[in-house]
């Protein structure tokens, strides 16, 4: 007689498909779930409806072997909140990526036994793990058990006081019963009812689903059968260690037990490959249409450009031209690279480097201790308010790239680039003192790249800071150069020094100062700065060469420079007041439409075309000294109108507009000068606010003009009416929404302005980081124009400690949130609208939002059911898997973090 016992089959991989045992406990594991479904008087799912909301039921499986974890997979799929326990560490990735919360205790030990069972732990251990099954008996409505140690009696794991514990209803299932049982109140074989809680001890499980146990079994004792021999013939090789190990007899011989086999654990799951995305077909027509589009762009391009010959009155101007030209290809090439996170640095440099302003009025001042014309004071002036912006703008930039710096990241030795920063001075001070021609122009160069190393350094965190260093290097070279051109006298010499130091004491000042959520107004204060001293460096300019412009043959080019830089300048001016006003609260954040608006705007700027045409054709210094400030009085109230008919959520747009303007400023000052670097400096900073507002734009779905033109509605915007949304929220306390907190695995948090505003980001970061250390996985979803100027949020969460590498770009993260147990959303709204998908009348239809919606849970953190900037209601707070946690962020964001903190014993 040959006998084989199925229970013995060694429990590996390629035994799996006869492993009886294995089969039979997985369906003890889905009938334990049904048979607790059965006898408990609620749902299992949690649902809304017209008589209130149920909360889901809230399951524990003690236990993660094949039992458990079938337990585990049918509870969720019911729609239960699952918890989990197991002395195995590797099994804490298998619970969790069911969906089900992996419950630890601080003592590190390891119980992996034989045959795929637990060990018996020490008595430390099983201390800690009966305080934590006793906290969670108080909290759960579902208790399943299933924990055995072979060759011993199961575990007593559950005591009488912990089933005292218990609220009336619940139910337990010990699956372990016919060994004794895991729960101390658990009669083997028998249903019934303790202390108001169902104990269902059935031992005999599998054979409550009696066909689908048969066909299982069938199926392991014939594939094992087939298994014994190889090409269909029958022979029992000894050799084959499933064979051996589950031979009870062969032939009469006892075989019996078999020798040790070590088994290796296959940890390495193969890596889902995902779907190639699927490409919209287009039409020859639609192609037609792009390659027309692209023709004609560079047919305008090299037109335009090859026609400037017409107008060019010397070659010093088609020099400058193609230093323009050039500039602006690298600074958007540049520009682009810089990575989304690093975008609020990247204004803030921005900021600094346009400070080379200074040299415009360098210059041009003049006298002794104090100018002694009124040109010379304006010169003064500009000098000084752009030696603000440029020592405020590099210590905040460093600042806000200190916060990025990781615990982990290694010591850094910023120090060392002062070295390049001396060796480029001296070796400009030896040549310029010894007469060599070219060291000036090769230092502007010089200092050229530097400030296009200051951006290009943004591409990534690591080479950041080197790119800030690289800045001051350029601007500082740069000044230098401008200083090192020009005859100084001792007193003028003082007077640059104090002009430019007092200046540099009060950036530094307010740089140091400034509150990092005050950044965006900071900005834009210092857009203004950038914009007055090219109007006071154009005003200057003009009375100091009035007298010479008419017999220089490049008059037309200097004078229309000398305009615009006036132009854009002003514009810049007041419209980065307006903008300081509305981030401070100094002024109403709301639009202010005026009637005829646009008319007023057209106007203003049909008056400024008149001015520089009378401008243009006089050489009357008086009156061109007029024309000048007129364009200064029309371009400031053009600056004011526009900016003030645009709303505080598009302020982002605005920043980023007012800092390419001031980029183009700096440029009509490189042309008006003669100077490269200012030309230089200036396309840089032109195509960095460029880039950084279509940026802004296509995140919003909506064109340049009708932001700045205070429009509203996005390219898609449909022309019927909009949908209506009905229904009722739901609204939770922050207890209920720490137990969505703990049973998620899966966690994304959605920042708005309102967390800026709010200032929350210090709880959320330190409730991230508990939440991390408790194996979640926890990460941030931050869309373009979040907050109120590019890359925001970012800085301020970086402010928080909270890692850089965990916070996401919207595209990045948008097609996680499917995989997604829970949604955090803090103080945002038009960014999460799903109307922007679901409805084409919206008037944000199209535009590009974090779908928040598809995750399984969502909780919305604000202070009302309000409506956006945007006025539109949205429809999410109304879906069923949506949770309202109302009340201001940062109390509410206070009170998560103190009750995860008691959930979590801290």
């Amino acid at each position: 007689m040959t006998l084989f016992a199925m229970d013995c089959i060694p429990r590996i991989s390629r035994a799996q498909v006869f492993d009886a045992l294995s089969s039979m406990a997985n369906i003890a594991g889905y009938k334990a779930v049904l048979e607790a479904a059965n006898n408990f008087g609620r749902f299992l799912t949690g649902q809304i409806t017209a008589a209130g909301k149920v909360p889901p039921c809230k399951v524990m499986v003690i236990g993660g072997g094949v039992a458990g974890l079938s337990s585990i997979g049918t509870a969720r799929n019911m729609g239960a909140i699952v918890r989990a326990f197991d002395t195995r560490s590797a099994v804490k990735e298998q619970v969790q990526s069911m969906g089900a919360e992996f419950l630890e205790i601080n003592l590190k030990e390891e119980g992996e036994g034989q045959g795929g069972y637990a060990k018996e732990m020490s008595k430390e251990f099983i201390e800690a793990e009966m305080a934590l099954f006793a906290k969670q008996c108080k909290e759960i409505d579902i208790l399943i058990t299933t924990a055995l140690i072979p060759g011993k009696p199961a575990p007593k794991l559950i005591t009488k006081q912990m089933i005292e514990s218990m609220k009336p209803g619940s139910v337990v299932v010990d699956l372990a019963a016919e060994a004794g049982g895991n729960i101390e109140t658990t009669r083997p074989g028998e249903l019934y009812v303790y202390k108001d809680v169902v104990h269902i001890g059935y031992t005999d499980l599998p054979s409550r689903l009696p066909t689908q146990s048969s066909t299982l079994y069938a199926n392991n004792i014939s594939k094992f059968l087939l298994s014994i021999g190889k090409q269909d013939h029958f022979h029992i090789d000894l050799n084959d260690e499933v064979v051996r190990g589950s031979i009870i007899l062969n032939r009469g011989e006892l075989m019996w037990p078999p020798p040790k086999v070590e088994t290796v654990v296959q940890t390495d799951t193969p890596k889902q490959i995902k779907k190639e995305e699927v490409k919209k077909l287009l039409t020859d027509a639609d192609y037609f249409r792009k390659y027309l589009k692209d023709s004609l762009v560079y047919t305008t391009g090299l037109s335009g450009l090859i026609s400037m010959s017409l107008i060019s009155p010397n070659p010093a101007f088609a020099n400058m031209v193609t230093t323009f030209a050039l500039s602006g290809i690298v600074g958007y090439h540049t520009v682009w690279s810089v990575t989304p996170a690093l975008h609020s640095p990247l204004m803030s440099v921005t900021n600094a480097i346009s400070g080379i302003t200074a040299a415009g009025g360098l210059l041009l001042m003049g006298g002794g201790y104090f100018p002694s014309t009124t040109a010379q004071w304006l010169a003064m002036s500009a000098a000084f308010i752009s030696s603000i912006n440029i020592t405020g703008g590099f210590i905040i930039t460093q600042r806000m790239l200190d916060m990025f710096k990781r615990p982990t990241d290694p010591k850094e030795f910023n120090y060392l680039y002062g070295i390049p920063a001396l060796a480029s001075l001296g070796t400009y001070g030896y040549g310029i003192t010894n007469g060599f021609d070219d060291t000036t122009n090769l230092a502007y160069l010089a200092a050229s790249l530097c400030c296009v190393g200051a951006l290009g350094g943004l591409s990534s965190q690591p080479s950041a800071r080197l790119g800030n260093a690289l800045g001051m290097i350029g601007v500082s070279t740069g000044l230098a150069a401008t200083l090192g051109q020009l005859n100084i006298t001792n007193e003028l010499a003082a007077q640059m020094g104090v002009t430019l130091g007092l200046g540099g004491i009060i950036g530094a000042i307010i740089a140091k100062k400034i509150p990092i959520t005050d950044l965006p107004q900071l900005v834009a204060a210092f857009h203004s700065f950038v914009g007055a001293a090219a109007v006071l460096t154009c005003i200057s300019h003009f009375m100091s060469e009035a007298g010479h412009l008419a017999s220089d043959p490049a008059v037309s080019v200097i004078k229309t420079s000398l305009f615009l830089g006036t132009f854009i300048g002003a514009i810049t001016w007041t419209g980065s007041l307006v903008a300081y006003g509305k981030l401070q609260g100094l002024l109403n954040s709301n639009p202010l439409l005026l009637p005829g608006r646009h008319a007023l705007n057209a106007a203003l700027l049909a008056s400024n075309v008149g001015a520089l045409g009378w401008y243009l054709n006089t050489d009357d210094a008086t009156l061109g000294l007029a024309l000048l400030g007129a364009t200064t009085l029309l371009s400031s109230t053009m600056g004011i109108t526009l900016t003030s008919a645009i709303g505080g959520a598009d302020m982002p747009v605005v920043i980023t507009v007012l800092n390419s303007y001031s980029g183009w400023a700096l440029c009509a000052e490189g042309f008006m000068l003669n100077n490269n670097l200012m030309t230089i400096v200036g396309a840089l900073i032109g195509s960095s606010g460029a880039i950084l507002s279509y940026i802004m734009c296509k995140a919003m779905n909506r064109s340049l003009p009708n932001v700045i033109l205070g429009g509203y509605g996005t390219d898609s915007t449909g022309t019927g009416k909009a949908m209506e949304i009905t229904g009722t929220h739901t609204e939770i306390k922050a207890d209920q929404a720490v137990d969505y907190l703990k049973e998620a695995q899966n966690i994304i948090i959605t920042p708005g302005y309102g967390l800026c505003v709010a200032k929350a980001q210090y709880p959320i970061a330190e409730m991230v980081e508990l939440l991390r250390k408790k194996g979640k996985n926890v990460k941030f979803a931050i869309h373009p124009v979040a907050g109120r100027m590019p890359g925001q949020l970012n800085v301020l969460l970086a402010e928080a400690g909270v890692p850089y590498d965990i916070v996401h770009e919207m595209e990045e993260v948008n097609d996680e949130f499917k995989e997604t147990d829970l949604t955090l959303v803090i103080g945002a709204n038009d960014t999460v609208n799903s109307a922007a998908e679901e409805d084409p009348n919206s008037i944000i239809a199209g535009m590009p939002v974090l779908r928040v919606w598809n995750s399984k849970q969502v909780i919305v953190m604000k202070r009302s059911l309000g409506v956006g900037y945007a006025a539109v209601d949205n429809p999410i707070f109304f879906k069923p898997n949506t949770a309202m946690l109302l009340g201001d962020a940062k109390k509410t964001c206070d009170a998560l973090l103190t009750k995860i903190k008691q959930e979590y014993e801290i």
